[in-house]
């Protein structure tokens, strides 16, 4: 892998620990802001949502700035972000930190995944974006875990101050060892940018993204209360079993990555069909301490194996029916994951707050990767079909 993907690795690992953290963080934001646990989950919908709407406007709006100067500016935004959240004293304020942190987020995957892929031959595009999104999950494994346990012990005020500390990193990262000649595509114009969302087969894999990667979160929102209040573990305890998730997730992404290399579409069907099966378990396995990690560390590794295969489907299709808006497509695909996160953690806060409570939060998640495995055969039994010359798909 060329030394490139290392620096879009280091600003994955800043920018995932914050997008993540806040879930260790929860119980401790909700108590010292004086909310409830469901307005609190709301936390984690606003950044996602601040990355679905964001991410495809400022990567259409940025398509003319040269690569390196326009991550070295996200990251200066993400930095910024990060301390407003450090100092805010009041729930709306970190609301509004949140979202400019994720304003960087939405335009740095989506700008990052086709680069990472650019750097690579063909057949290890996959793994390229697997390897840039290998920030996040070493991010779940280590700096969500130790993000969490500072805000436990010193304040959650003080993970966010620790988290503008690895923007810094990430910025001088970028500076090194990018270099100043990246390829760009041509910016799209408007209506290449509409035909996006015009096309059906990509609002199909889109559809697939945002349950399939979103079921998870509805349970992933409220992990921290689950295992304090229905599995019985101590809040002390949270951070290592967060690091047993990371490291579940770590593997799982790369194994993903090398399993949809060669067939994304059949790699994705089989994923999701044992994820919804996992989370459907976890409802039963819950109030045990060793099944919960059990099945926590296959969920882990479920959880973030379908991301590079996604992603990379969706560069394929857009190449072949959107070719002049490829950047717009994958920043609209970043866009449908977090709108999965946003609605999975709306979706969870509602039960949470029904007479079902904390425990029904993984069958309902089942529920929804079992659609995306649903719209994912759709789509295959598509692809196999033979496209009529001359006619958009």
């Amino acid at each position: 892998m060329p030394l490139a993907l290392l620096a879009l690795t280091i600003a994955a690992y800043a920018i995932g620990t914050t997008e993540f953290v806040i879930v260790g963080l929860l119980p401790t934001v909700a108590g010292d802001l004086g909310i409830n646990l469901s307005l609190a989950g709301l936390i984690v919908s606003v950044y996602a949502l601040g990355v679905t709407f964001g991410a495809p406007v400022l990567t259409a709006l940025t398509g003319r700035i040269a690569r390196k100067p326009l991550l070295l500016g996200l990251m200066g935004l993400f930095i910024g972000g990060n301390v407003v959240a450090a100092l805010s004293s009041s729930y709306e304020m970190l609301l509004i930190a949140r979202v400019l942190s994720a304003f960087a987020h939405g335009v740095f995957f989506s700008v990052g995944s086709t680069i990472a892929a650019d750097l690579v031959p063909e057949k290890r595009r996959a793994s390229a974006i697997a390897m840039m999104f290998m920030g996040l999950t070493v991010a779940i494994v280590t700096g969500v875990p130790l993000g969490t346990f500072i805000g436990q012990t010193f304040g959650w005020r003080a993970t966010f101050w620790a988290v503008s500390g690895l923007g810094v990193v990430a910025f001088a990262g970028i500076a090194a060892l990018l270099p100043s000649a990246l390829s760009m595509a041509a910016p799209a114009r408007l209506i290449d940018q509409v035909r996006v969302l015009g096309s059906g087969r990509l609002l199909l894999v889109f559809a697939m993204t945002a349950l399939g990667y979103g079921g998870t979160f509805v349970t992933f929102t409220f992990l921290a209360s689950i295992l304090e209040q229905v599995t019985g573990f101590a809040a002390s305890s949270v951070s290592l079993i967060l690091v047993l998730y990371g490291a579940s997730i770590a593997v799982g992404n790369l194994a993903g990555g090398r399993i949809a290399d060669r067939n994304p579409v059949k790699a994705l069907t089989g994923l999701f069909a044992v994820q919804a099966m996992a989370l459907f378990v976890f409802t039963f396995t819950a109030p045990s301490p060793v099944w919960t990690l059990v099945t926590l560390a296959a969920l882990g590794f479920l959880s973030f194996a379908n991301v590079p295969g996604l992603q990379i489907y969706v560069v394929e299709l857009a190449k072949q029916h959107r070719p002049s808006a490829v950047d717009v497509a994958s920043a609209l695909n970043i866009a449908a994951f977090n709108l999965g996160i946003a609605f999975g953690a709306w979706v969870g806060g509602m039960v949470v707050s029904s007479p079902l409570g904390l425990g029904a939060t993984p069958w309902v998640g089942s529920i929804l990767v079992a659609v995306a495995l649903v719209l994912t055969i759709w789509s295959g039994a598509i692809d196999r079909r033979p496209v009529p010359v001359n006619q958009p798909a």
